[in-house]
């Protein structure tokens, strides 16, 4: 289940988690992102233009895997499915939510930091999920250590994710993709300039290709 989906996420490397408080910033952070060679993005669902963001990127350049992000509902999925949402994240593990998605046939990846949530949603037939917040779970050592057990289950790492530990995160086989916020902080193009995210975004793709050529 999700194959397919799971070796795209591979190949990105890394996911942006793109907040945005304004439709017009959508098409621009799009291709801001996509100049720089990364080709997804996670809109998350903390803002009450998400879907329309989503939408408008998803538009403006179909070759990107655009996502949502913080999804805590059915409803939600429903909502970020029709804009064009290619995937579903979420922050903690709610089995209505992935369920639906299943149904839906919408690869989706909720958070799981503990041996009872990782079991859980192996239960559903899922082989990689999120894990957030890792900084404050315990990091690659926690991540490590759920998949002793857990054989070949795989995780996306947010919260706490940069610049400076996402080399290391990425050269271990538990993960199959971080998350982060580096490259996308609001502050960076609060002036309407996506230069900044265009750069930081190119440097966190360089750091992908520097650990998994």
């Amino acid at each position: 289940m999700f194959e397919g989906f799971y070796k795209k996420l591979e190949g990105l490397g890394i996911v942006p988690v793109v907040v945005l408080e304004k439709v017009e910033d959508a098409v621009p952070m799009a291709g801001a992102l996509h100049s720089a060679g990364m080709d997804s993005a996670e809109v998350t669902f903390r803002t009450p233009v998400a879907a329309e963001c989503i939408k408008a990127m998803h538009e403006a350049h179909p070759e990107m895997a655009v996502g949502a992000g913080t999804v805590l509902t059915v409803e939600q999925v429903d909502e970020a499915v029709a804009a064009g949402a290619s995937f579903i994240v979420s922050p903690g593990f709610d089995e209505d939510v992935v369920r639906h998605c299943i149904e839906l046939n919408v690869p989706v990846l909720p958070g799981t930091v503990t041996p009872s949530e990782v079991t859980a949603a192996r239960k559903l037939g899922l082989k990689v999920t999120k894990f957030f917040p890792a900084a404050q779970y315990g990091g690659l050592n926690t991540i490590k250590a759920l998949c002793a057990p857990f054989v070949g289950h795989r995780f996306m790492p947010t919260g706490g994710v940069n610049t400076e530990n996402v080399e290391e995160y990425l050269s271990s086989p538990s993960i199959i993709a971080c998350g982060g916020t580096w490259m996308v902080k609001p502050a960076m193009f609060a002036d309407g300039d996506f230069t900044k995210v265009q750069e930081s975004a190119a440097a966190a793709m360089e750091a992908v290709r520097k650990v998994r050529a």
